[in-house]
């Protein structure tokens, strides 16, 4: 596979994609997710999108909006979309869709959406500056 076919598959810098299976002891006893579970993917998801945007450590500093809109059950995959939407001097705020989908039908949902915010920092934990949007650089 040539160097551009595989970079044509990566999401775009400041993006990230997470493709998860939910399992039982992922589930409580009517078997649908457990928030706290589907908050770790998106949190997880969501540092990833950050980390690729500056191209180094990011720390989670708020959760907003989080808003679980279908429930999600066992057996059920979940697809996350995270993509950074916003920067300031030292933060960012990224956006995180969740979809199930039920892999027998292929039918897809969107399930969850919540917005989050990361610091950028360094080595010692500090914050240090984030780069502008790739549409900011262009203005």
């Amino acid at each position: 596979m040539s160097d551009s076919t595989r970079d044509a598959a990566l999401p775009p810098r400041g993006e990230a994609r997470m493709l998860e299976l939910v399992f039982p002891k992922d589930t409580n006893y009517l078997g649908t997710a457990f928030g706290g579970y589907i908050l770790s993917l998106m949190d997880k998801a969501a540092s990833m999108a950050g980390t690729r945007h500056c191209h180094g450590a990011v720390v989670t500093a708020r959760m907003d909006a989080v808003e679980f809109h279908v429930p999600i059950r066992t057996g059920d995959a979940v697809a996350l979309h995270a993509k950074v939407v916003k920067v300031g001097r030292t933060s960012m705020r990224i956006q995180v869709d969740v979809y199930k989908e039920h892999l027998a039908s292929g039918e897809q949902q969107l399930a969850t959406s919540g917005s989050f915010v990361f610091v950028a920092v360094d080595e010692q934990g500090r914050p240090v500056p984030v780069p502008p949007l790739p549409s900011e650089q262009e203005a």
